[in-house]
């Protein structure tokens, strides 16, 4: 189940990011990728040939210049690594990188307000089970 992170998140356009005690991008068709603990962000720099900012939501996130860049763009790719974090990579360029962590659940996908799949302390994965709300529908992103 953990390879559907690709078919849920791939091809959606992020509409909104937003910070505080956590990041949350606000993709198309409703779906929502809530980071609640520290994570990496790679962009493209114009002065260097790659930026990589490195943020904890529990001390409060300001949503930086490249992040707020990635409105308008899609997720291009999407896979759960095999200890259990979240990567993201952009149409455009950027890489978001939430490693698992031991204590704490450091990122969820949410669809309707609901969980759809998350990480959990050690490492775990939990999916709730397929559903309309967040599976995507034929020819929509």
């Amino acid at each position: 189940m953990e390879n559907a992170i690709t078919e849920v998140l791939a091809g959606r356009r992020v509409e909104a990011v937003s910070g505080g005690g956590r990041l949350d991008l606000r993709l198309a068709g409703g779906v929502t990728v809530r980071v609640a603990h520290e994570f990496r962000f790679a962009a493209p720099s114009f002065t260097a040939p790659e930026e990589v900012g490195h943020f904890f939501p529990a001390l409060t996130v300001q949503p930086s210049p490249t992040l707020l860049a990635l409105v308008g763009r899609s997720v291009e790719t999407a896979d759960i690594t095999l200890a259990g974090g979240l990567e993201l990579a952009f149409a455009g360029g950027g890489a978001l990188s939430v490693p698992p962590h031991a204590q704490l659940a450091p990122w969820s996908v949410l669809a309707a307000g609901a969980v759809a799949c998350a990480g959990l302390p050690g490492g775990e994965v939990r999916w709730t089970e397929p559903g309309a709300a967040w599976r995507r529908e034929p020819g929509g992103a």
